[in-house]
């Protein structure tokens, strides 16, 4: 496995946000190191969308969005909780990509701790629940996607259905299919489904993100 080239995120919005489904989220803070498996996102297309950030132009709290593909976008929202962007394409086309749901890999220990709860679906399943359980936060805003603090890993093993839907929790450009999802994953930010089984993670997953590391 392999961290995802600055290339990968010069692609198109809606393209990024469905070939991240699957993908490995890597976050190193101090000595600890949490990693999920992406299986939900939604896209968010700047000018084109109303109900981007930056549609109304860049801002003090959107310029990083401005910036060219392959950095961190990050957010306070509601008074009491941080979502993690992804910035894609050209500079100045402030495209960006929220993450909003993880299946946990590595850390999960400190996740139900920074997180307060023991149920393995509720540590990651929502932007906010994600931002806690990986201790993201306006630090992080900015940040390279090709650095060390945090990045995205290739997944051989990545066998995700993606499925597509209407984004969660808006009222502007509501009609637009730009969420993407593992299809039948219990992890994503809806209910969980009746079938959703926990997948275990092999050794040799677990040991190829160590050696990345």
């Amino acid at each position: 496995m392999n961290k995802l080239t600055k290339k990968f995120y010069l692609q198109k919005c809606l393209v990024v946000a469905k070939e991240l489904i699957g993908k490995i989220l890597v976050r190193i803070k101090d000595r600890k190191v949490y990693s999920g498996i992406i299986v939900e996102t939604e896209a968010y297309l700047g000018a084109k969308d109303a109900a981007s950030h930056s549609y109304p132009g860049k801002s003090k709290r959107n310029a990083n969005m401005f910036s060219e593909g392959g950095i961190v976008y990050v957010y306070f929202t509601y008074g009491n909780h941080y979502c993690f962007n992804v910035v894609t394409g050209p500079e100045e086309i402030a495209h960006a990509v929220l993450i909003r749901a993880v299946e946990p890999v590595l850390g999960i220990k400190e996740m139900k701790k920074n997180r307060g709860t023991d149920s393995i679906y509720n540590l990651a399943n929502g932007p906010g629940n994600l931002a806690k359980a990986f201790e993201i936060d306006s630090k992080l805003n900015g940040a390279t996607l090709g650095g060390t603090e945090i990045f995205i890993m290739e997944n051989e093993q990545n066998d995700c259905k993606v499925g597509r839907s209407k984004r969660i929790g808006i009222t502007k450009n509501a009609d637009k299919l730009y969420r993407f999802f593992a299809k039948d994953n219990g992890f994503v930010s809806k209910k969980i489904p009746a079938k959703a089984v926990r997948r275990t993670p092999t050794e040799e997953s677990i040991h190829n993100i160590l050696l990345i590391i």
